[in-house]
């Protein structure tokens, strides 16, 4: 269960914040405050430490949400950041990506894929048992993923794949409920931002590899396997 982890809520937008408080608290999770600028977001961090903190980029006053960032994870490095933008240049992307965030989701965004990017995230923490997080991960036609070896095998034969593409079968496994956007993959398999381009060419070369075409995409959501 998701109900014990805490969020805190940095976003200078009102409606936009408390939307986000009634999902998420509908969803189980514990939104412990919202502020609406760096300065508030670096003392509460270190006040309530959240587990999870929603930052947006731009924010109220003269600090950003990726300086807001950089100095929380100087004191809370264990403390995750998901970074909500509608800015999608490469240079706010690099300046994201230099923070450290978990994550980066492009505004607007669906109630999914917030949750698909939280659940995600928390799924890959120590203190966390999910039903993905058994050794194997039993797909269609044969195929399994043991999470363990991180390995993908066919009736019991291995099919030889590099890191990216186990990666990618990977997280796609772990979440067969869900689409995961092009955002979340990225981040799970360059631990940065790549350009559609760059994740269909992966996907296509997975594709080749297997017998199967197990990766589908679903339009305007991500991809899932199915």
């Amino acid at each position: 269960m998701y109900s014990t982890k805490k969020i805190l809520v940095v976003e200078d937008e009102c409606i936009l914040a408390e939307y986000l408080k009634e999902f998420l608290m509908k969803e189980g999770y514990d939104i412990v405050d919202i502020v609406n600028s760096g300065d508030e977001a670096i003392r509460q961090a270190n006040n309530l430490k959240p587990d999870l903190i929603l930052m947006d980029i731009m924010l109220n006053g003269k600090m950003s949400g990726c300086e807001a960032a950089v100095e929380i994870h100087q004191h809370n490095k264990e403390i995750k950041i998901i970074f909500l933008t509608a800015y999608a240049e490469e240079e706010m992307i690099e300046y994201a990506i230099d923070a450290e965030a978990t994550a980066y989701l492009m505004k607007p965004y669906r109630e999914h894929e917030i949750l698909a990017t939280i659940k995600l995230l928390f799924a890959h923490s120590a203190d966390v048992i999910s039903k993905s997080d058994t050794e194997k991960i039993h797909l269609k036609n044969g195929y399994n993923f043991n999470l363990k070896q991180q390995r993908l095998f066919k009736e019991n034969q291995e099919i030889p794949l590099g890191k990216k593409p186990l990666k990618l079968i990977e997280i796609l496994a772990k979440n067969r409920s869900v689409s995961v956007s092009n955002e979340q993959l990225c981040s799970y398999i360059w631990g940065e931002y790549k350009n559609d381009r760059t994740l269909r060419s992966l996907i296509h070369r997975v594709r080749q590899l297997l017998d199967y075409d197990m990766i589908e995409n679903v339009n305007g959501l991500g991809y899932k396997i199915v």
